[in-house]
């Protein structure tokens, strides 16, 4: 109720504020490179599907090697040979992660790892309305590809964004915590998913700026995010 009522008391200045921040931050490309194939030189096989948004794709750096995708497989390729398909569009909501689902061939994959939520506060959909949506998207995961291992990713602290300021970087930061609360009770009924969740000192103390239009992760954010992902994998290593 009390984000309800913040929403609609701030909604003239988010109107002008929001126009501002389009109008003021550059909008980066997704990056090159290939977002299926097989890397790697280890044992066994690894077979590994990411979906998501615009950072799941990746924008915010150049080439698809120093984004998530690009970091896993550097990261995981001494230890398997990894299968890998990359499944992610900026802009993307829930409702529009679900729905690309039907683009991605129906296989078992052994780890599918998500990055989704910053498009759905951007829109301002309601944490109670999205955490529904998200138990429908992991749901259509599990039948589709019955994977081993979930790793969901965390909505963003959206009021640490450069590109944002206050009110709106408040209201983002409210809409986020409500629903990383919401998706953590999720996950912790589900056997077979992880969450990964931010770690604000962490960031500040290695320095880490996001990419320059302050609003998607940089080189050095993708990598420790991959860092965080293999740490799980490598907790599972009998998947």
């Amino acid at each position: 109720m009390f984000l309800k009522a913040s929403t609609l008391l701030l909604l003239p200045a988010l109107i002008v504020q929001g126009y501002i921040v389009k109008q003021k931050t550059p909008r980066l490309p997704e990056p090159d490179g290939e977002r299926c194939g097989i890397y790697g030189q280890g044992r066994p096989t690894l077979s590994l599907l990411i979906l998501g948004d615009s950072a799941a794709a990746g924008v915010g750096v150049v080439a698809q090697a120093d984004a998530l995708l690009g970091q896993l497989l550097t990261l995981l390729s001494p230890y398997f040979i990894i299968e890998f398909c990359l499944e992610a569009t900026t802009g993307h909501t829930t409702k529009q992660i679900y729905q690309s689902l039907e683009r991605v061939e129906s296989r078992q994959f052994d780890i599918v790892i998500s990055s989704v939520g910053v498009n759905d506060v951007t829109s301002l959909q309601q944490p109670k309305t999205w955490i529904k949506q998200q138990k429908e998207l992991y749901q259509k995961i599990q039948q589709n590809f019955q994977p081993k291992l979930i790793i969901a990713s965390g909505v963003p602290p959206m009021n640490e964004f450069p590109a944002l300021s206050f009110p709106l970087s408040w209201l983002f930061g409210q809409y986020s915590a409500q629903m990383n609360e919401l998706l953590a009770k999720y996950i912790a009924t589900q056997k077979n998913m992880q969450l990964i969740q931010y770690d604000l000192n962490e960031y500040r103390e290695k320095n880490l700026s996001m990419a320059r239009d302050g609003f998607h992760p940089s080189k050095e954010i993708y990598q420790l995010w991959a860092e965080k992902i293999v740490a799980i994998i490598k907790t599972h290593s009998n998947i």
